[in-house]
């Protein structure tokens, strides 16, 4: 099992929730979040304060899936959250080391 974890622009959030849908994804969480990278977003726009630490606006998705499912849902959410420009986000891939449901009981690849 794995999680991948997808920090994109808010602006593209329904572009890849629809995309992941097309291809069958069991369930996502979704959170609004602030940061900052190495770059600043050409997205949104800079105070003149160059060594002031500012956060832009992001989003979060988490998604826990099997391995064999890892790749097709990376390229879903590569290919529908670029713009070209900096600030399109990063895409983290970890490996969930049990998962269990609260309701069931079921555990691993039947939790998730």
């Amino acid at each position: 099992m794995k999680e991948i974890k997808a920090y994109i622009q808010p602006f593209m959030l329904q572009k890849v929730t629809d995309a992941l849908h097309a291809i069958h994804i069991r369930g996502m969480s979704v959170n609004e979040i602030k940061g900052f990278g190495k770059e600043k977003d050409e997205g949104y726009a800079h105070d003149a304060k160059a060594d002031c630490v500012e956060f832009t606006p992001k989003v979060k998705l988490e998604i826990a899936c099997e391995d064999d499912e890892v790749d097709e849902i990376v390229k879903t959410i590569k290919e529908h959250a670029h713009t070209g420009r900096r600030g399109d986000g990063k895409i983290f891939v970890t490996k969930i080391e049990t998962a269990m449901s609260i309701r069931t009981g079921s555990q691993g690849n039947e939790a998730i």
